[in-house]
């Protein structure tokens, strides 16, 4: 079974949870999973920034990206984060990629707003290169990172790179590992499941705010695009892959309405 996983950048700013997470990721392939994986930075990226004098603004959750802001984007998130990550998986047994969605056209985006530099949107994943590494055992880590076809490079939200690869990949599960333990209800109860209409309807009453409201119009996304279920974990819990590819409740599970029983 084609899996995404999405790793946030807080989980992996922890040398013992990234090599934790390395090695459920390890031994779901060794189960016969084909895994793709997708990570964050976020909080890395504005501890080099602010490390060099740089301020780090955003606005609608969204870094605007400057051509200075785009390179530390190519050293921690292609970089640094990519490669530490590559080097837990393998540590732990696996043989890992580090890629981005530069990487033979993987994730093809456009500029969202002028106003936000290179920030981009993904208009297109090209699955070719992740169905050739996984159907050969390998595991690809994807930084997000996008390119066009003109040799523009733009910085893109983590989530949406996430959905674009999970669609393109043909994914039956994307399992948001994240560093909240799900999504919460009005008396702040973790909901163990949602439909995306109950989802929508979070987001309506105001239940769901900020960036759990981006976290639920992505996985709302995924599910469009053809993606059987999505799960949000807290990535940090004992085993929390193992669990969530178990089919264990552990953080929200979510599907079209007729699977979410």
């Amino acid at each position: 079974m084609k899996v995404l996983v999405k790793l946030g950048g807080a989980l992996l700013d922890s040398p013992e949870i990234r090599q934790s997470l390395a090695s459920q990721i390890a031994a779901a392939g060794a189960q016969g999973f084909e895994l793709a994986v997708v990570h964050g930075g976020g909080k890395q990226m504005t501890r080099y920034l602010a490390d060099r004098g740089i301020e780090s603004r955003f606005v609608n959750g969204l870094r605007v990206t400057t051509p200075e802001t785009l390179d530390a984007v190519l050293k921690v998130f292609a970089g640094s984060v990519n490669h530490a990550l590559v080097a837990s998986i393998n540590q732990a047994g696996a043989s890992a990629v580090g890629l981005s969605g530069i990487d033979a056209h993987l994730a093809e985006a456009e500029q969202m707003d002028p106003a936000l530099g290179a920030v981009g949107r993904v208009t297109k994943s090209n699955p070719a290169l992740l169905n050739l590494l996984t159907s050969n055992g390998y595991v690809p880590v994807v930084a997000c990172v996008a390119g066009d076809r003109e040799g523009n490079i733009y910085n893109v939200n983590a989530d949406q790179m996430a959905v674009a690869c999970a669609a393109g990949f043909g994914a039956k599960q994307l399992i948001f590992l994240t560093d909240v333990e799900g999504v919460l209800d009005a008396s702040k109860q973790i909901r163990r499941t949602l439909t995306a209409l109950q989802s929508r309807q979070l987001i309506a009453d105001g239940i769901a705010t900020g960036g759990m409201q981006a976290k639920l119009n992505a996985a709302l996304a995924a599910l469009a695009a053809g993606v059987e279920q999505v799960r949000i974990a807290p990535g940090a819990a004992e085993n929390a892959l193992a669990r969530a590819l178990a089919g264990e409740e552990i953080g929200t599970k979510m599907a079209l309405e007729e699977q979410a029983a």
